[in-house]
């Protein structure tokens, strides 16, 4: 359900809020190699987010990405809409413009309460959600 832009995005977030703060600023190249995403496509996603305050950054020789409480308050499903747009988790999952509840398509009545489910979920969890859960060891994050 998600693209790999969005997963991506979600692993450099989930890293900078479990990693750094306004004193501690990371690198996209030290971003890169912690979470095993291209260094140039990770540029582009971190600029994206930065430009709809989803992660903050200071340029300069002591410059970086980091999160402030404020960025840790996000709900996953803004950085999902910004990297994949607003219907990339709404739409069908056979990319068929005519598909809705009263004409479905063969996969619209398997996924639609997962995706409703899921989309409720990503709605109402934030960042600072999942840090805290990976701090209590209910999840974790191996980078």
């Amino acid at each position: 359900m998600l693209s790999n832009s969005s997963k991506y995005a979600l692993k450099a977030v989930l890293f900078l809020a479990v990693n750094s703060s306004e004193s501690n600023k990371i690198l996209v190249k030290t971003l890169s190699t912690r979470t095993n995403v291209p260094q140039a496509y990770l540029s582009k996603l971190l600029q994206e987010l930065s430009r709809h305050n989803i992660v903050s950054s200071t340029k300069g020789p002591k410059g970086g990405f980091y999160l402030t409480e404020e960025n840790r308050e996000i709900h996953l499903v803004q950085i999902v809409n910004i990297i994949d747009g607003d219907n990339r988790l709404t739409s069908c999952l056979l990319s068929l413009s005519q598909c809705n509840a009263d004409y479905p398509c063969p996969l619209h009545d398997l996924a639609g309460r997962a995706k409703s489910n899921f989309l409720k979920n990503l709605e109402e969890t934030t960042v600072q959600d999942l840090v805290s859960d990976i701090a209590l060891g209910k999840s974790f994050l191996p980078l």
